[in-house]
Formats: C-alpha cells, structure tokens, sequence
C-alpha cells in the first residue's frame, strides 16, 4: 500500500470519528479498514453510560464490514481528532483485527489531523500463536 492511499484511508478514519457516539470520554475514534475487496469499511467509537458496553471505533469498522461479507483486511487507519497524542488499537482491538488481518498489514494512527505512527498489524500483535497454530493444523 502506498503513501497516498495511507493518507486517504487516514481521511475516511478521521471523517469517521465526526459521526462517533462519545458524550461521556467525549474522546472521538474514527477507524476506516481497507477490504482484500478494494472497498474502504469505516467505523466510530460508541459509548454507552455503562462504560463496559461501549464499543471500539476498529471493532465497528470489522463488525460492519463482515456483516456485509468481507473477511480479510489489507491496511488500517486509526484517528483520534481529540487528542494530540496517537492513540493506537486497544488490546481487544489488536485481538479482533488480529483474526482478519496479515501480520505485515499496514497499520497507522494519529492523533490531531495527521498520521503520527506507521507500523503492521504483526508489531501491534506479536508473537500472534494462535495463526501460526492454524497454517500448522
């Protein structure tokens, strides 16, 4: 994946967070996930007044796009608008993205209005055992 479709994938990320549900953190998350199909997923952070039952802006993003019939991801972008900080993909994040995505998956997050981190969905997760089980059964 390119420079330029990073930066446009960060976009769709960061117009994503503009439609996410935070009146609680008031932290918004946008994520936008590429599909293996070409097409771009796009999901926000959803806060419930019971903290547990909120649901991550990445976790949107996968939920949406395998219930319209995409199973595997090329890249992922995270922007958190709120902070000047990158915020990079909780350790329940990293899990399910872990299961849809290539270890060598781009990945980039920033915090204000610019990509601040690139890595791979394999350095987010390493040691990722339960796929290397699965190409060995």
């Amino acid at each position: 994946m390119n420079e330029v479709d990073l930066e446009d994938l960060f976009r769709q990320a960061l117009a994503a967070a503009d439609r996410a549900y935070a009146p609680y953190s008031h932290f918004r998350v946008g994520a936008a996930l590429l599909g293996d199909d070409g097409e771009v997923y796009t999901g926000c952070n959803v806060e419930n007044r019971s903290f547990g039952l909120a649901i991550c802006a990445e976790r949107t993003a996968v939920v949406k796009a395998v219930s319209l019939g995409q199973r595997s991801f090329r890249a992922l972008a995270i922007a958190t608008p709120d902070s000047q900080a990158p915020v990079g993909p909780c350790g329940a994040c990293r899990q399910v993205l872990s299961e849809f995505m290539p270890s060598d998956a781009p990945v980039c997050f920033g915090g204000g209005q610019a990509i601040q981190v690139r890595t791979t969905m394999g350095e987010l997760l390493p040691h990722d055992s339960l796929h290397d089980l699965a190409k060995n059964l």
